[in-house]
């Protein structure tokens, strides 16, 4: 549960629902799907700035920086922001010639 910038010792549970004809298509046992969900929340709470690195690492159950730091390397995500965003402001900066 995230407030006030800190994450609490107990847990909250989210539920979704998805259609039997994409769950499928998702090939994944129960175990992998809600791990890739938790990782796809997590990461875009991150990158969003909702939540800081050291709270990504606690929500993820990593117990190092090292580890963190992998998945964020493996996902395309530099200081917080992610490939794709940089290359955007990028993109930008040169468009106003900057």
């Amino acid at each position: 549960v995230l407030g006030r910038g800190k994450l609490k010792d107990r847990a909250m549970q989210l539920t979704m629902e998805i259609p039997d004809e994409l769950a499928g298509q998702l090939h994944a046992d129960d175990q992998a799907l809600s791990r890739r969900a938790l990782e796809a929340f997590a990461l875009g709470e991150y990158t969003s700035h909702r939540i800081t690195k050291a709270q990504l690492r606690h929500l993820l159950g990593f117990e190092t920086r090292y580890e963190l730091d992998g998945f964020l390397k493996a996902h395309d995500v530099y200081d917080g922001i992610a490939l794709e965003e940089l290359n955007r402001q990028l993109e930008t900066l040169d468009k106003l010639g900057l």
